[in-house]
């Protein structure tokens, strides 16, 4: 089996990381701050200026943090995926027979369930609007990546290959066929999540577990 190597670290937009846990609630308060701002205004009006006044810090707390409100939105991005990646987990340990309709359901239910429910999610969920400024922080290859790391974790094998592949293709056309399903419905057409959902087991049933 041709071996790829375990994903690397997400690039990190932070000028500096929290150490104490002060530091890593008020860290914590401005990322809610500029989710909460992007449901309200969007991303080309959010300002760094008005995340602090909303997570009620000055504005250097945010400096020390972020250099631009980019930076910022990346740091949410990033977050969202560590949550996303602990909810597929957590989904996948309690099922009783994890094969590959139910792996394919968790991964995709999860995803929908933060795209209706989590602050901010709608224009920032695993990148940031526009095009990626660096090649390895294209969003769909984050994605593409963590969710191989889960599955190797879960079977106790490291990924390969082939399977990263596939997992990427998936990635790129779900995110494609979701974004036309909320285009269609705020909360998601059924009948294109139905689409969606039937595709990826059709497509990823030969590779998965």
């Amino acid at each position: 089996m041709e071996s790829v190597p375990q994903p690397p670290p997400q690039p990190s937009s932070l000028r500096r990381t929290p150490v104490q846990r002060r530091s890593a609630v008020r860290l914590a308060r401005i990322l809610d701050a500029c989710a909460e701002l992007l449901d309200e205004t969007g991303y080309d009006e959010l300002s760094t200026r008005d995340v602090a006044l909303r997570a009620g810090v000055p504005i250097g707390s945010v400096y020390r943090f972020f250099s631009n409100k980019r930076a910022m939105a990346t740091a949410l991005a990033h977050r969202n995926l560590d949550h996303y990646a602990a909810r597929v987990t957590a989904r996948l340990s309690g099922l009783a027979d994890a094969g590959s309709r139910a792996t394919v359901d968790a991964v995709l239910d999860e995803y929908i369930a933060m795209k209706r429910t989590v602050p901010g999610f709608a224009l920032v969920d695993f990148g940031v609007p526009g095009p990626a400024e660096a090649p390895d922080d294209d969003p769909n290859h984050l994605v593409a990546d963590r969710i191989c790391a889960v599955l190797a974790a879960r079977d106790g094998t490291g990924p390969d290959a082939t399977l990263r592949r596939k997992v990427l293709v998936g990635v790129e056309a779900a995110d494609a066929l979701l974004r036309l399903a909320f285009r269609a419905d705020p909360a998601g057409d059924p009948a294109l999540i139905t689409e969606t959902r039937e595709l990826l087991h059709a497509y990823l049933a030969p590779v998965l577990r």
